[in-house]
């Protein structure tokens, strides 16, 4: 849990506006409240976990595993919940499905925890409490909204019920952000007061703007990218061969054998 005395962050939310395809970045950056970790800090992490599982897939017998894949990264940026598990592991938290038997408690009492993992389809992005307060750190949101105590078990149920699979996080929360304000911040990052992120979300919540109909949010979390993202799929993609060199032999020979059964076929 949060520890007590004086508000942490100085009062001050931390909220990431959706970047690319990068949710999964946003929302364990939002569960810490602060820019901890980059998208190559989480596609290390991703190839970590690809070594490790391609060490024990590579000794079976199974045959149905592609070792040049990666399992737990998109080239797009989208992020296992393995990932999100390692990187908030970083910090001793825990995430546990909210429909296994240790969460029992959250279900009743959601209140009483401090954070939520919401993910369907290729979006990720948490609720979580902060100095008191519950709020939605939705990265498609142009700033966290702030839910009622009552309010919280709803959404919750409403998410459920159209689909997400959410999560529970447990453990000690970092308190402050260690970091100097000129470091605070990652080009999608920024601190926001209780009532500027109250300003934001009554004028994001005008007619005016499409984005924030709360409905089309639940129903479909699906966003369209644009072009640029290339050159995220680019750094992605060579981020994990930095980080396994290994891969790279491997997609080589596994090219080449495609080549030789095609030219056999040909």
């Amino acid at each position: 849990m949060e520890g007590g005395g004086g508000a942490s962050n100085g009062g001050m939310l931390y909220h990431e506006v959706q970047e690319s395809k990068l949710c999964a970045v946003h929302c364990v950056n939002t569960v810490l409240q602060g820019p901890f970790f980059s998208e190559f800090d989480l596609a290390a992490l991703a190839s970590d976990l690809d070594s490790t599982e391609r060490q024990m897939m590579l000794g079976s017998a199974t045959g149905d595993f592609l070792p040049h894949l990666s399992h737990n990264v998109s080239l797009d940026g989208d992020f296992s919940i393995q990932v999100l598990q390692k990187a908030l592991e970083v910090w001793d938290l825990q995430v546990i499905p909210l429909d296994s038997p240790v969460a029992e408690p959250a279900q009743i009492d959601p209140e009483l925890e401090n954070a939520f993992i919401c993910h369907l389809e290729d979006h990720w992005f948490c609720i979580r409490k902060v100095n008191g307060e519950w709020y939605n750190f939705d990265s498609l949101y142009a700033a966290p909204e702030h839910l009622s105590k009552f309010y919280l078990s709803a959404n919750l149920d409403s998410l459920k019920g159209f689909g997400w699979s959410i999560f529970l996080v447990r453990g000690n929360f970092p308190k402050e952000c260690p970091m100097t304000s000129s470091e605070a911040s990652n080009g999608y990052g920024q601190w926001l007061s209780p009532e500027d992120a109250e300003r934001i979300t009554k004028s994001c919540n005008s007619a005016s703007n499409p984005r924030a109909s709360r409905k089309r949010q639940l129903s479909d979390p699906r966003v369209q990218y644009s072009d640029e993202d290339e050159d995220l799929k680019a750094a992605i993609a060579a981020s994990l061969m930095d980080s396994t060199p290994e891969i790279k032999t491997e997609v080589g020979t596994f090219e080449n054998e495609n080549k030789n059964a095609n030219a056999e076929t040909s």
